[in-house]
Parts: structure tokens; C-alpha cells; sequence
């Protein structure tokens, strides 16, 4: 039996799902997605805080999270406290100390980690003390898991995952350019105390982005948090990336230095923005003013899909929005 007759669903698309703070916007703190395979797998990229938690309804199954650096809106040191609560520049959250939205979805799911390996001990302690057993490494796995895993990766290291033995989907992570450090609210009070006598040390790694080719053929670079950089273009030449999943932020990438990436370093056929650090939208459109606004402004020649919380968009193998964008 050939691979196209026992797997019809690869002829189909890829689904990305945001899961931000208030339905339909792309609010201040949006950063989670949540990604769907034709094969049924699905990966969630950095949970943040705009989830309410492991039990949150728009999760669904979790087979793998990707976490891209230990800042709180990324980790997760804080959950929303109800979908549309607060206003869209400041959503409504709470403590979500002493785990973090991360650990406690990868505990609660089963699910395989992927992360740099500093992180990746940090979260797999966390992840250890949410469950009482001890986490194990992952390797390229099958899922779903009768138990969560973390895999502690170097960059360019590359990891698959399949689901009960599909093709499997492959993930890559390269470099990005920011610094990161753990909230200290996601310390105990002992390692709060020693690590402020400077009697504990948590080496972390870099940051990082991640490169997914689905099993369609689609290729997806997620920038992380980034400044520009140069290898950049070694992911253009590598990877080939169809499609950019790109961190806006007035830190790192602003309007003029996010386009320059797109049109220079990267060159996608198309681009989700996310990670906006403002309000974007009413009603789903953007609002006058804004820097997204600008960076759109900026990039006349390709799509640009806005990363609105709970529009579910679907990618064809060449990056083309086939569904659910505007």
C-alpha cells in the first residue's frame, strides 16, 4: 500500500490556531499558536499567558510544546484569567507561580517538550515536581505519551514526532537573538533565596527560534524573539521556509527591521504576525496608528496574516492561505 493510500490526509493543509487573550483580536500579550498536522499531530508554540491554564478548553490534545526562551509572556508566569477578560492592550491575568503555564500543559498533556537544553532542565524540574515522578528525555518520539517528556536540544539540533507512527513531522531549532532570563517567580522560595546570594546558577542556553516541515511539504520558521541576524539567511538557504511566524516587538523586531527581515534575509512566500506588544485590532482590523500598521505598510509584495485569537487558518504546502485568513 503506498504512503498516499494509507495516508490521505497528507494531500490536506496545515492549521494554526491562536490562542490569544480576547476572541477574534490580536491583543498586547498574543503569543501562543497552536499548530495541526494533516496526520492529526499537534504542536503548541510558546503557551504564555494568554492561556488559562492545562484546563483550558481551546487547548484540546497536546502532543508536543515548543518554548522558545524563559521570559515570563513566553514561559508563562502568569495565565489569563478568562478569555475576553481586561481589555486588549491589558488582558486580565493571575499568578500562574510556582510552575508556569508551560509545565503545567506539558505535565497535564503527556506531552513531548522541545527547548534548548538549559531551559529544558529547568521546565523537566517543574514538570517532575507537578507530576512526583521524574521526567524523561525525549528523542525523536511517537505520542501520544503515557508520560510527558522534555527534549533539551542545542541549535540546529533536529527532533521528529509522529503520532501512533505517521509520518512524522519534523523540528529544528536555530538561533535567535535576545536575551532571556526565568521570572524569579517561578523559583521556589529556597532557590529564590540562593540564587539571589548568587549560590545557584541557571544556565539556560540561548534563545531560540524553530524551523517545522509538516508532513505537507510546508516549511515554518519561527522567529522567537529576535533581533535581526545573519543566520537568517542560512535558514533562507537550509530550511527554505515558506512561511515566517514572525515576533513583532518595539525591542526587537520593529516595523522597519521585521520588513527588512522578510524581504531581505528570509523571503518567505507569506507571513504570520504575532507577539504584537499593543493592541492591534477592533473587530479584526487593524487600528490606525499602530505599529503593525506600519509593518504591513511595509511588506506590499506578500500576504501578511494577522495571528487573531481563535481564527483558525489553513496553509497549503506552498504557503498559501487556502482558509481563515482575511
Amino acid at each position: 500500500m503506498s504512503c498516499a493510500t494509507a495516508w490521505p490526509a497528507l494531500a490536506q493543509n496545515v492549521k494554526i490556531t491562536p490562542l490569544g487573550s480576547h476572541a477574534g483580536e490580536l491583543c498586547d500579550r498574543d503569543r501562543a499558536l497552536l499548530f495541526e498536522d494533516p496526520t492529526g499531530l499537534r504542536l503548541l508554540y510558546d503557551a504564555g499567558r494568554t492561556v488559562t491554564g492545562a484546563g483550558d478548553s481551546r487547548l484540546g490534545a497536546i502532543h508536543v510544546v515548543l518554548l522558545s526562551h524563559a521570559h515570563g509572556d513566553h514561559i508563562g508566569d502568569r495565565r489569563l484569567v478568562a478569555e475576553n477578560a481586561g481589555t486588549c492592550a491589558q488582558p486580565e491575568t493571575a499568578s500562574a507561580a510556582p510552575y508556569g503555564t508551560t509545565a503545567e500543559i506539558v505535565a497535564a498533556k503527556n506531552a513531548a517538550a522541545m527547548m534548548v537544553a538549559g531551559l529544558g532542565a529547568f521546565v523537566a524540574r517543574k514538570v517532575s515536581q507537578l507530576r512526583g515522578s521524574p521526567t524523561t528525555d525525549c528523542a525523536d518520539d511517537i505520542v501520544p505519551r503515557a508520560a510527558p517528556c522534555v527534549a533539551g536540544v542545542a541549535l540546529g539540533d533536529m527532533r521528529r514526532f509522529r503520532l501512533d507512527g505517521r509520518p512524522a513531522v519534523e523540528i529544528t531549532a536555530v538561533p535567535a537573538v535576545h536575551a532571556h532570563d526565568v521570572p524569579l517567580v517561578l523559583l521556589t522560595e529556597s532557590e529564590r533565596s540562593r540564587y539571589e546570594k548568587g549560590e545557584l546558577d541557571l544556565p539556560l542556553g540561548p534563545t531560540a527560534g524553530f524551523v517545522i516541515r509538516f508532513t505537507t511539504g510546508l516549511t515554518v520558521y519561527l522567529t522567537g524573539d529576535t533581533a535581526p541576524h545573519a543566520a537568517m539567511q542560512t535558514i533562507r538557504d537550509t530550511h527554505r521556509p515558506g512561511l515566517i511566524v514572525l515576533n513583532l516587538g518595539p525591542t526587537s523586531l520593529d516595523p522597519v527591521a521585521a520588513a527588512f527581515v522578510v524581504a531581505e534575509h528570509v523571503r518567505p512566500a507569506a507571513v504570520v504576525v504575532s507577539h504584537p506588544n499593543e493592541a492591534v485590532t477592533t473587530e479584526g482590523l487593524i487600528r490606525p496608528g499602530t505599529r503593525m500598521q506600519k509593518f504591513v505598510a511595509l511588506v506590499p509584495n506578500r500576504p501578511v496574516h494577522l495571528a487573531l485569537s481563535g481564527r483558525t487558518m489553513e496553509f497549503d504546502a506552498g504557503a498559501k492561505c487556502v482558509a481563515g485568513c482575511r
